[in-house]
């Protein structure tokens, strides 16, 4: 299962699941709040059975050991027939006799009504359990049945991209082969038409080769690899376009477990865009501290740097795809990416696991 779709599978089912688990919660604490009301009234109702056979002075022997009485005199004491008094140990009631200088005090012991609170709980707790297990296991069905049509969605969305990426190969070789031909030409040669006409080429190859490693981010297979050396090929070539710059790699070792291709693609993007948006006599220097590759160019002050790795963000007549698909390739492969820019430059640090 791809970044994004864990991501999408994990909201759905942590969406239904919590809502169930928390209905499935609060049904229990209220069915525990009404039951224990009911034994209360049970309890209650048993100190008023007490209380009747020992006016009617019939047997106790039936109520046991849990239940005493006595009598108390209390003078001018008005006793309302709904007393009942519940404390750590006992349930109590005070009941008036037909001598109203008398009054029947019975108790009961509270040990039978936490056993049976105990045991209510233990059972809530046990079917509260269950429905949440059996709710989780429908939370996860219904999390990968909606993902089906995301997933069928996504796949025709990467064939159509594969296609067109692919169908762009021709064209984009046969400009290539045209400017090649137009730099034998006197006439066109060193002029700004055929820099500019240049530069958007390479652009579009640019563009085409990080649409085809981003769609092949899926089959990713990883190694151990030395970041530098790999920096230090990147380097070189853009050194032949960019002669004006000085551009250098100040480290020798970095191992890092990354896919090659993809990890090429990000230094492609982010060294193109630190050369693009250079000073004319400015630098890229490449350089390591602890498990993290920086970038620092002389270049000009990015604005909105929270912004710059969003599909929205263009700066510079910029397509903004760039850094959307480097922020997309380091997700793929755990690899933290942050920029900080200020009016000396900017810097991009990628930080590995």
């Amino acid at each position: 299962m791809k970044t994004h779709e864990k991501t999408a599978f994990l909201k759905f089912f942590i969406t239904y699941f919590v809502s169930v688990a928390l209905l499935i919660l609060a049904v229990g604490f209220f069915y525990l709040e009404q039951m224990q009301g009911q034994l209360v009234k049970k309890e209650h109702f048993s100190l008023i059975e007490y209380a009747r056979h020992i006016k009617m002075n019939e047997n106790l022997k039936e109520f046991g050991t849990d239940f005493h009485y006595e009598y108390i005199n209390e003078h001018n004491k008005h006793i309302d027939i709904r007393n009942f008094i519940t404390d750590a140990k006992e349930f109590t009631k005070l009941i008036p006799m037909k001598s109203s200088k008398y009054y029947l005090k019975v108790y009961k012991s509270k040990s039978i009504y936490l056993r049976n609170l105990k045991s209510l709980k233990i059972k809530i707790i046990i079917a509260q359990v269950v429905l949440l297990m059996l709710f989780a296991l429908i939370s996860y069905f219904l999390a990968k049945k909606a993902l089906s049509p995301l997933n069928e969605s996504i796949q025709t969305l990467d064939k159509f991209a594969k296609d067109l990426i692919h169908d762009l190969n021709t064209p984009v070789g046969a400009m290539k082969l045209n400017i090649k031909l137009l730099e034998k030409n006197e006439y066109v040669q060193g002029t700004s038409a055929l820099e500019r006409l240049k530069k958007s080429v390479n652009t579009i190859s640019e563009l085409k080769e990080s649409l085809t490693t981003l769609l092949e981010k899926k089959t990713f297979q990883v190694t151990p690899l030395n970041l530098c050396q790999i920096a230090n090929e990147v380097i070189l070539l853009h050194q032949q376009n960019y002669p004006h710059l000085k551009l250098k790699v100040s480290c020798s070792s970095l191992m890092a477990t990354v896919n090659e291709n993809a990890f090429k693609q990000i230094l492609h993007n982010l060294i193109s865009n630190a050369c693009k948006y250079n000073l004319v006599d400015g630098s890229v220097n490449i350089y390591t501290r602890e498990n993290t590759l920086c970038i620092k160019n002389t270049g000009l002050d990015i604005k909105e740097p929270d912004k710059i790795f969003t599909r929205e963000y263009s700066a510079q007549n910029g397509s903004g795809l760039g850094l959307d698909i480097v922020k997309r390739l380091c997700d793929s492969m755990g690899i933290t990416i942050k920029v900080d820019s200020d009016e000396t430059g900017s810097l991009f640090c990628l930080k590995f696991q």
